[in-house]
């Protein structure tokens, strides 16, 4: 049997369920930019791309080489070919403008260019997230495109998905119509489908959480964590098992093959800030991608993609996965 590839499969969808050609054109650029980063990423020391840039982001984080490369690779592919009126990126301050001399298109391109840096020099899995919003009608509006238009709740989204670089590049894909995988292959030099409506199990034995931060939490994430660690001798009756990678597209990767619930909630060190992950760039398309193979995403108090946004890098608590336990999690913040 012939293989399907990334672009058929989106040729068929544009055939079979309309999905307009210019979105079609989007992702196959986003992931022609994915190809050339886990190309980049796959170097390491022997491309000199290892280490501190010696910048900050708008975060004050540090950016690592890995972050402004990636970074200019999809701001570079994706800004000529007249399918988007703007992008945003973690690693901006603010929105980025298509250049005067290139057309512009229906459609807004949000992303996180490298997920997981602090695992870049210990040679761990990091990935890309991204995320497609439709653009507001500006009313003849040519004047540069303002933050405005990119605050749209995760129900707007048209398009998320990741690329995963590990022992394998795999970029996991929904168009809102359930959730697929492509694996790449070097030697075609294509993402070929390798995994067809994927599913996140209901039940759970293993959970993802940064144990460090126990006691920065919240009661209802304490009492969920106790109950999980005193295994079947608890009230939930079960053994469970921890895996936490530092880096969200690692962790949802794993739950997305096997189930298991991912936490990052909010703490005490920075009570005014919500959370630590980025509504835009993190929560957003993964709870997209979580919610389309089956699991739930919520902040603790609410599902995330109803969440309104109010600034590009606005942060949120993130709880998503297995059904059975974002549930749970979620009715104890309730209580």
């Amino acid at each position: 049997m012939s293989r399907v590839t990334l672009s058929r499969y989106l040729i068929e969808q544009t055939r079979c369920n309309h999905t307009p050609a210019d979105l079609r054109f989007l992702i196959e650029v986003v992931a022609r930019a994915c190809k050339e980063i886990s190309h980049q990423v796959s170097k390491g020391a022997l491309g000199g791309v290892l280490g501190s840039m010696g910048t900050e982001n708008v975060q004050g984080e540090v950016q690592k080489k890995l972050d402004v490369i990636s970074n200019e690779i999809l701001l570079e592919a994706n800004e000529w070919g007249g399918h988007l009126a703007g992008m945003a990126s973690e690693e901006m301050d603010n929105a980025y403008q298509i250049p005067g001399k290139y057309p512009k298109g229906a459609y807004l391109l949000v992303f996180d260019p490298l997920d997981g840096s602090s695992n870049i020099d210990v040679n761990v899995s990091v990935g890309t997230i991204f995320s497609v919003l439709r653009c507001p009608d500006r009313n003849g509006d040519e004047g540069d495109l303002g933050e405005e238009a990119f605050l749209q709740p995760g129900t707007e989204q048209v398009a998320a998905g990741y690329a995963i670089y590990g022992p394998q590049t795999m970029l996991m894909l929904t168009l809102g119509d359930g959730v697929k995988g492509f694996t790449l292959d070097r030697e075609l030099g294509s993402f070929v489908l390798t995994h067809d409506n994927i599913k996140v199990p209901e039940s759970t034995k293993e959970f993802a959480i940064n144990m460090s931060n126990q006691r920065h939490w919240e009661a209802p994430v304490q009492r969920y964590v106790s109950e999980l660690l005193a295994g079947e001798t608890g009230p939930l009756g079960k053994n469970y098992n921890m895996r936490w990678v530092a880096a969200m597209v690692a962790d949802v990767h794993r739950i997305l093959t096997r189930g298991g619930v991912f936490m990052y909630p909010r703490d005490s060190r920075e009570p005014e800030k919500p959370g630590k992950l980025r509504l835009m760039y993190e929560a957003n398309p993964m709870s997209m991608i979580i919610e389309q193979a089956g699991g739930v995403a919520t902040d603790g108090n609410q599902r995330i993609l109803d969440i309104q946004p109010t600034s590009l890098h606005q942060r949120v608590a993130v709880f998503l996965g297995s059904k059975e336990e974002v549930l749970r999690i979620s009715a104890y913040h309730r209580e």
